[in-house]
């Protein structure tokens, strides 16, 4: 019997499958977006290792933030990403916005990465 998806869940898998046609090599910057939280980290889906992470949870980022959910904790992790993936020596990724609609704390977290020096 097969299982059902949620529409989340089949928008998710859609963006994955196209990414996967455009990878060539390139790391993955995944985003996870709770209504408390952000999380973004850079996968290396050839070896399946996490290359750099940044979260609103880090303890060096939670004292500076108001909260955890808004676009602004968004921007400031996308800068801390981006700064973590240089010193691990990455910079080109593909985004993977995963099943959220591109805007909001979603897009502040990509055009930080990218004012960060990412290219995707």
């Amino acid at each position: 019997m097969a299982k059902t998806q949620s529409g989340f869940e089949r928008r998710r898998d859609r963006v994955r499958r196209s990414i996967k046609k455009v990878l060539n090599g390139r790391p993955r910057l995944s985003v996870y977006r709770s209504s408390k939280q952000i999380y973004a980290q850079i996968i290396d889906d050839a070896k399946g290792h996490t290359l750099a992470s940044a979260s609103s949870v880090d303890k060096d980022l939670r004292s500076a933030l108001a909260s955890g959910g808004n676009t602004s904790a968004a921007e400031t992790v996308g800068k801390v990403l981006a700064e973590r993936a240089k010193a691990a020596g990455v910079t080109k990724v593909v985004f993977d916005r995963g099943g959220y609609m591109y805007h909001g704390r979603v897009k502040a977290l990509a055009d930080a990465a990218r004012e960060g020096g990412l290219e995707f």
